[in-house]
């Protein structure tokens, strides 16, 4: 009986794995779908389309799978604007703002410092118990994505005289995820991780919308003349990277905790300089690879399980 439940357990954390793997290799591909989007609109403008998208494409699955909208009590409002301004909202803010004064690649590698932050967070805010092997797996997932990232351009580290400002607004997109990575544990086991990314989703698009609308960037003339490309790309980056993508990531965390699911985040680079190879033509190197090697071993480690905590003697 015991190795039927054995079995059961690893069934299920198998498919957690599946599923957050999946998730970050969607996100990988945004940069991929950014680039077919990139000039086409104002960076805000596309961002409140990509997460208006988002938004039909939540409330048309609950409608269809015939489940109700959850009554957050006002606690719950609460921790959900939480979420939404700092997940949604500031994220985008700090991620197009940043890209103004640095590289994409640059802004990769210190979004690439995410498993650490929510590690350490959740070690000081909720005393989740790391271990060596997590600590180990976290720091060689961050060595791997900065080997993919700088090996994909060795020039991103030639810094602009303002390129502490986009630093700075990239770190603040690090710290917005760890907060929509951290805070929302007590909401996804009450209220679940679809209404909970639905409605985070919700409350920060209509942010976005409205920042957009105050600095005059609503561009419907742009929107009329999108391509088919672009419009794919927005799909991509509204229904696959945004709605699905973000309640597979909660519901991992619902599942094995958030500095588990993080570390895949560790696998976006990888999984964008794959897709720049197969669609945009981009060189693949030996560092790369390498690169890759370390993100699934840090993977592997920091979720492999923990020894028990040794028992005190009682004197």
């Amino acid at each position: 009986m015991r190795n039927v439940e054995q079995t059961h357990t690893t069934h299920c954390a198998m498919r957690v794995y599946l599923t957050l793997a999946a998730v970050t290799m969607i996100w990988g591909g945004t940069f991929v779908a950014g680039r077919f989007l990139a000039g086409s609109l104002s960076p805000m403008f596309a961002a409140s389309l990509r997460f208006l998208l988002a938004s039909v494409a939540l409330l048309g699955f609950l409608w269809l799978a015939r489940i109700p909208l959850a009554r957050p009590s006002v606690r719950e409002w609460l921790q959900l604007a939480v979420l939404g301004c700092f997940g949604i909202f500031f994220y985008n803010l700090c991620f197009f703002y940043g890209l103004q004064y640095i590289n994409a690649s640059r802004a990769s590698l210190i979004v690439a410092l995410n498993p650490a932050v929510i590690g350490l967070a959740s070690w000081l805010l909720f005393k989740e118990r790391l271990g060596s092997m997590k600590v180990a797996g976290i720091a060689i997932c961050i060595v791997g994505a900065g080997l993919v990232i700088v090996s994909r351009n060795p020039q991103l580290l030639a810094a602009t005289p303002d390129a502490w400002i986009g630093d700075l607004l990239i770190l603040g997109c690090v710290l917005g995820w760890g907060v929509y990575s951290l805070f929302s544990r007590r909401l996804n086991q009450t209220i679940g991780p679809v209404q909970t990314v639905t409605y985070s989703i919700l409350i920060g698009t209509a942010m976005l919308w409205t920042l957009a609308a105050v600095r005059g960037e609503l561009s419907w003339a742009g929107l009329i003349e999108l391509g088919t490309p672009q419009w794919l790309s927005l799909f991509y980056l509204g229904v696959l990277g945004s709605a699905l993508a973000y309640i597979g990531y909660y519901d991992g965390i619902r599942k094995i905790g958030a500095t588990r699911s993080g570390v895949f985040i560790a696998l976006n680079p990888l999984t964008a300089v794959i897709l720049g190879a197969l669609l945009l033509g981009e060189q693949l190197t030996l560092a790369m690879g390498l690169g890759g090697v370390l993100i699934l071993a840090g993977i592997y480690l920091c979720n492999k399980p923990l020894a028990p905590a040794p028992e005190k003697r009682i004197l």
